[in-house]
């Protein structure tokens, strides 16, 4: 034998109720169901509210939303009756109406609305759809009863959230079941006490009637059908890749319906518990869907915990003080004072050192506990051992649950390291002794990000998603989204990585879309020339980009800068103060003030929000993370000695006197080795910025100022008019580099131009290489470090390969953007 409960949306629209008959009427249902616990049509409650309180405040409208929600019933009443069964059903809704207009116009005259007239003003919702329903049913053939629940429901005299009495309520259902076999289709929600006047049981109180039959009956399995596919391991609204739990246990359901999951009313389980009757969730537009089961106990399922469900919109009274330890009967006293103002405690949490002690309320009871609490604790704060109540308003719990949390090390670890590592501060802790919960209270605006990060740690531990914010979509960075599109496909299916590219800019144009941007399409998009496909779409002011992307408040977000952009690099502090790791080629940051470097990769480390650079220094090539390593293993850099530009790599390595070297800067010109000032690679400034980095990863203090510079030109081919004017200057000094190349020639040796970094110094300069120097295998645009270390003290550690390009630049950016998705593990 089955109890059904069917909710508002499921009897709310015409859909709906074709569902629900056809439910009653399946293979599984037919015959097998003693009572239908139905609902007030969907929205029907919160408008009967309204209609009493404008009734209250003398407002005529009352009438108004009385005829829009008889209107309402009569139309569906048209939808499944006609004839005299139409006429017999509109009687019935009208006879309703008139009742419920009587009593509200009695409100509207006395302008007085107790809770004992509301409670029975909300209960023609539910009287409303169980007789329609029944009505409908019996047209179809069903031989239904309505029932109402006022008579055997008994409860206490709390009105707006009363208590069923177990004893008397089983006892009336009962007797009413054995003379009264007929399909039951019974209302929700309302009940009555010992004097007969009507009581409600609480939002979601139609669950609980379920319930109370289902343990009054012996069922063999209440059933609860509703609009989704059953307990989900996160709110879906909240937590997009949240999924529907098989089975979850009495307790596990317990914990997360006290911690605002809403597809159960926290008392709904203990009738049922004390019974041991299993609770099916089911869809009813779903009806193939094998729901959530929960019974008194559940298997084990393959993740640590069974869910998390949050409570938005709380308030922590703090109370703290040197008065407070080993004081007996402290605790009783704080309880107390909140218990006589009728002040329900959320969570409580108390350092071990009794120092202080926070509870979490309701904002509107805030001010009421602060007050209660003053007023109790009056003496000790007038000694100053105890300090006046803090109240701290905007926050939010967040709870992890599951059973096997209790056999489990690390959860607690792996809760503090999703929430830490996205930069979500924990205000208080609590955990009970079962081990089913581990509550967090934490600010209201990070509750998202905080579920998100929770859910992907625990259900999606093997998928790690990365959501990418990129400014500077030119050579570079055009090119990594070039790369983006064609590989977040084979990234996401063999290595379950997802690169979410949520926000990109160039210098006039930036779109962001928390559902995520097509990288195929994306040029397109801030040129104007293709659809945003729901982006928004704005001009690029780099402050509003910054403050769009903290807005969004994403788990595991980054930003890359593929800019050469001071004022881009002016920003990464602040990104990083927010919790965003970073990833950029652009040199500014860490060549800029010694000050400034410190304090970003300071922070970095400290906080563990990852600031990545590799392509600052030689591309994609593995130099930044080498001396780390190194480092890391307790190796000493001794000596760096480098060729850090690719334009003049070129130049030199093809310089053999075969062709000026006026030519061979405009030959590297034409094959875009330069910039289109090559004064701006000959002054090496570039290459002088990726020494005082290699020499800063290196431990040395340096400022850029102190990076010493021999000029490879003269300060003529600097101060031309033009392009054209440098290069009829640089022709003069063809004649001295010959020169020098050919008595370096006669030595056997060749130039190149290389920095040594080395004994707290940096320095670039012409060097004349002898045979067995390594910078003589250089070849085209190559860079090549050349370190020396303890280890490394014979035959120096060599990295060479393509410095420049944006292929490998972007790849290298690339690789840093894959390195923060696996720090996500």
């Amino acid at each position: 034998m089955l109890v059904l409960k069917f909710g508002g949306t499921s009897v709310g629209s015409a859909g709906g109720l074709n569902n629900l008959i056809a439910i009653l009427h399946d293979r599984e249902h037919k015959n097998n169901v003693s009572v239908a616990v139905v609902s007030a049509l969907g929205g029907i409650t919160d408008a009967l509210i309204a209609a009493a309180h404008r009734a209250a405040q003398g407002d005529p409208a009352y009438r108004d939303d009385l005829r829009a929600m008889e209107e309402r019933h009569l139309s569906l009443c048209a939808s499944f009756l006609a004839g005299e069964a139409q006429r017999e059903g509109g009687a019935v809704i009208a006879g309703n109406m008139q009742e419920l207009s009587r009593i509200l116009d009695g409100v509207s005259i006395l302008q007085e609305l107790t809770l004992r007239a509301l409670d029975h003003i909300m209960s023609f919702g539910e009287r409303l759809s169980a007789a329609l329903i029944t009505k409908i049913l019996n047209d179809r053939g069903f031989p239904a009863e309505y029932l109402d629940t006022r008579s055997l429901i008994k409860t206490d005299d709390a009105y707006g959230a009363a208590r069923f009495l177990p004893q008397e309520s089983f006892a009336h259902i009962r007797a009413h079941r054995e003379k009264r076999p007929a399909l039951q289709i019974a209302t929700g929600f309302i009940g009555s006490n010992r004097e007969g006047h009507t009581t409600t049981l609480g939002r979601g109180g139609s669950d609980l009637t379920a319930a109370v039959f289902g343990a009054a009956l012996g069922a063999e399995k209440v059933e609860i059908w509703t609009d989704v596919d059953g307990i989900m391991t996160a709110d879906p609204r909240y937590v997009r890749n949240a999924f529907r739990i098989d089975q979850i246990s009495y307790e596990e359901a317990m914990e997360l319906s006290h911690f605002g999951a809403k597809v159960l009313h926290p008392p709904t389980v203990q009738p049922a518990l004390e019974k041991g009757i299993p609770i099916h969730i089911r869809n009813t537009f779903n009806p193939s869907g094998e729901g959530t089961v929960i019974t008194f106990t559940s298997e084990e399922g393959p993740y640590p915990i069974r869910g998390i469900s949050s409570i938005e919109n709380i308030t922590l009274i703090r109370l703290q003080g040197s008065g407070m330890a080993g004081a007996v009967g402290f605790s009783s006293r704080l309880f107390g004072a909140l218990a006589r103002k009728k002040i329900n405690i959320i969570l409580i949490s108390q350092s071990s050192s009794e120092y202080s002690i926070c509870v979490a309320v309701e904002p509107r009871d805030a001010a009421a506990a602060a007050a209660a609490l003053t007023g109790e604790f009056e003496r000790e704060m007038s000694a100053g051992v105890i300090e006046p109540p803090v109240v701290e308003p905007d926050l939010a719990i967040v709870a992890v649950v599951g059973g096997r949390m209790k056999h489990t090390s690390g959860i607690s670890g792996k809760v503090f390291h999703a929430l830490g590592r996205n930069g979500v501060n924990v205000i208080a802790i609590a955990q009970g002794s079962s081990e089913l919960n581990i509550s967090t209270v934490i600010a209201q605006k990070d509750v998202v990000k905080a579920m998100n990060a929770i859910h992907e740690a625990f259900f999606l531990s093997s998928v790690r998603s990365v959501h990418l914010f990129l400014v500077g979509t030119g050579l570079i960075g055009g090119t990594l989204v070039e790369q983006i599109a064609s590989h977040r496909e084979i990234l996401a299916d063999q290595y379950k990585i997802r690169i979410n590219l949520v926000g990109a800019a160039n210098s006039r144009t930036m779109a962001l879309n928390v559902e995520g941007l097509d990288p195929k399409s994306l040029h397109g998009i801030l040129d104007g020339k293709a659809p945003g496909g729901g982006a928004e779409i704005l001009p690029f002011q780099l402050s509003a980009f910054i403050d769009r992307m903290r807005a969004f408040n994403l788990p595991n977000m980054a930003f890359c800068d593929c800019t050469a952009n001071e004022d881009v690099a002016a920003r990464y502090g602040e990104i990083l103060r927010s919790a965003i790791a970073i990833i950029t080629p652009n040199k500014k940051a860490n060549s800029g003030s010694l000050a400034y470097y410190r304090a970003l990769t300071d922070y970095a480390k400290s906080w563990g929000i990852p600031y990545l650079y590799e392509t600052t220094v030689c591309a994609g090539l593995p130099v930044i993370s080498t001396l780390r390593d190194l480092a890391l293993s307790g190796d000493t850099v001794r000596r760096i000695e480098a060729v850090l530009s690719g334009t003049l790599s070129f130049i030199f390595n093809k310089y053999d006197g075969s062709t000026a070297f006026s030519d061979l800067v405009r030959e590297a010109k034409a094959k875009g080795y330069t910039e289109p000032d090559p004064r701006d690679d000959l002054n090496a400034m570039d290459a002088a910025r990726k020494a005082l980095i290699l020499a800063r990863e290196c431990g040395m203090p340096l400022e850029f100022k102190d990076v010493i510079i021999d000029p490879l030109l003269p300060p003529a081919c600097f101060q031309a008019a033009d392009v054209e004017g440098f290069f009829m200057e640089l022709q003069k000094e063809d004649g001295a580099f010959e020169k020098r190349r050919a008595v370096a020639a006669a030595q056997g040796r060749v130039l190149r131009y290389v920095a040594v970094i080395q004994e707290g110094s940096a320095r670039i300069s012409l060097r004349e290489e002898g045979e067995s120097s390594p910078f003589r295998s250089l070849v085209d645009a190559d860079n090549m470090v050349v370190i020396t270390t303890d280890r490394y003290a014979a035959l120096p550690m060599v990295i060479k390969g393509p410095g420049a390009g944006a292929q490998v630049t972007a790849g290298g950016v690339f690789a840093d953007i894959l390195r923060i998705a696996r720090t996500l593990v």
